[in-house]
């Protein structure tokens, strides 16, 4: 046999061993463009990022003293940002992308999921919350683990619970993949792509994820011709007083609907601390006075965000507010407004819990809900 037949034979079997290794991929694999090294002249592209001008509805606080000087954003780190958010190549099957837990007509949340389920049908542990004027908090997730929305990007893709995928994988696919070389240059001017770039470009798209156009915004909003319901108006008083009590933690003088911070709602009994089965903000802080708190989520849009609380364990608001009215659980770090009503719960009537939720209701943005500009891109 010639030596040019041993050749043609090797290369065959070489493919084939490399196609089967390529279907038995479950985890870390490369991205089907990785071809080898990417080449660019960089002379021929151009790091001018232009100023991304983010304007938000009258009723929310101006944004201008929200965006961090070394993050600021631009339409290039925007659109990339949002590319990376609705790409799966950031998961370890590339089966999940940030969107597969947070999914726009929900609010950005599990699309009714009471907990989320990660790669490989991994189950998480917390319900997802809604992506929306996270750009005005401080405290991120629901145990407060994260100040920025920066830190915020970098937790799920090596979570084994989400995304599961090693940074160092993640960096590599993506310097693998022509175009996001060439974005990440032109929005960052990054020649070498990193996990903090990634997070940077992630939460410059996050931050334009603005909320404040619901028919409670336009009501308030003076000349708008637009007026609650009778019914609304009862549940927006109720809301708003010591009758519905619900303004102690969402309603805040900034019209978020949430007063970013945390709180022992009284969900569960427990006699000592150490026997809640989600520690919340104590498992951060190791205060034992924090065990059983979580972030208050915000009540805008919360009628598109079911199933509700940290663990998802109630299916609907009329659950929620049958919680606050007559199910409060004692604790030690039961919140005192709260636990001011234990034992006797707020005493509400069918029509009074009707009435809050014809209010939550009204929290409903559809104008965010159906905004092109937070969905999938085109390409």
């Amino acid at each position: 046999m010639s030596f040019r037949f041993f050749a043609y034979t090797f290369l065959v079997c070489l493919c084939i061993g490399f196609a089967s290794c390529r279907e038995e991929c479950t985890v870390d694999c490369p991205p089907d463009n990785t071809d080898g090294p990417i080449v660019l002249d960089w002379d021929t592209l151009n790091f001018s990022p232009q100023a991304y001008e983010l304007v938000v509805p009258p009723t929310l606080p101006d944004p201008a003293d929200y965006i961090p000087a070394d993050n600021p954003l631009t339409i290039e780190g925007v659109a990339l940002g949002r590319k990376l958010f609705y790409d799966p190549i950031l998961s370890a099957d590339t089966s999940l992308s940030c969107a597969g837990c947070h999914a726009q007509e929900f609010s950005f949340t599990d699309s009714g999921n009471a907990l989320s389920i990660g790669v490989q049908n991994m189950p998480g542990t917390r319900n997802s919350m809604a992506l929306f004027n996270l750009m005005y908090s401080d405290r991120l997730f629901w145990d407060g683990s994260r100040a920025t929305l920066e830190s915020q990007a970098l937790e799920p893709v090596p979570n084994p619970l989400e995304m599961h995928l090693e940074w160092e994988v993640a960096e590599e696919r993506l310097r693998s993949d022509t175009a996001y070389v060439q974005a990440f240059y032109e929005a960052l001017g990054t020649t070498s792509i990193t996990a903090n770039d990634v997070a940077k470009a992630i939460a410059q798209f996050e931050r334009t994820i603005v909320s404040g156009n619901s028919t409670f915004d336009q009501a308030i909003t003076p000349g708008s011709g637009v007026f609650l319901s009778e019914e609304a108006q009862l549940g927006y008083s109720l809301f708003f007083t010591e009758n519905g009590d619900c303004f102690h933690c969402h309603g805040d003088p900034l019209n978020l609907f949430t007063d970013n911070l945390f709180h022992n709602n009284g969900l569960d009994a427990v006699d000592d601390v150490n026997d809640f089965a989600d520690p919340g903000l104590g498992e951060i802080t190791g205060d034992p006075s924090d065990y059983g708190k979580f972030r208050t989520p915000s009540l805008r849009n919360v009628a598109m965000t079911a199933p509700y609380m940290h663990d998802g364990r109630f299916e609907t608001l009329e659950e929620v507010i049958d919680h606050y009215s007559e199910h409060i659980q004692n604790s030690p770090t039961l919140d005192p407004v709260i636990g001011s009503k234990f034992g006797e719960g707020l005493g509400l009537s069918d029509g009074d819990k009707q009435a809050i939720i014809a209010f939550l209701n009204s929290l409903t943005d559809e104008t965010f809900l159906n905004n092109p500009d937070y969905a999938a891109p085109a390409d």
